[in-house]
């Protein structure tokens, strides 16, 4: 299984950046999408997922200016990010989770939000 993540880069606070997330290979049962974020300096922490079934789960810091969605057809996730903040600069990760419980990752984009 590959994820190819893309969409990031430099945006002023107050700007909005769109992530997409393609998944790929031998998938046979998708259970849930999601993405995580490093900061520099800082441990890997949960952004936003989303279950086959469409229910959603934000971290606290991202609720009310993130909207993450999927299309099950095309095994893609997205990360609609708004009201940027500098805070939220970080490299972003793709997440995928089976049924069976294997988890992979995808390569990671920047995301750099300047004041």
């Amino acid at each position: 299984v590959q994820l190819q993540a893309s969409g990031g880069g430099l945006v002023q606070a107050g700007g909005s950046l769109r992530l997409s997330c393609v998944a790929s290979g031998s998938i046979f049962s998708i259970n849930a999408m999601g993405w995580y974020r490093r900061a520099p300096g800082k441990q890997r922490e949960l952004v936003a997922v989303i279950a086959r079934g469409g229910s959603t789960n934000y971290a606290d810091s991202v609720k009310g200016r993130f909207t993450i969605s999927r299309d099950n057809a095309k095994n893609t996730v997205f990360l609609e990010m708004n009201s940027l903040k500098p805070e939220d600069t970080a490299v972003y990760y793709c997440n995928l989770l089976t049924l069976s419980g294997n988890r992979y990752w995808g390569q990671g984009t920047q995301v750099t939000v300047s004041s």
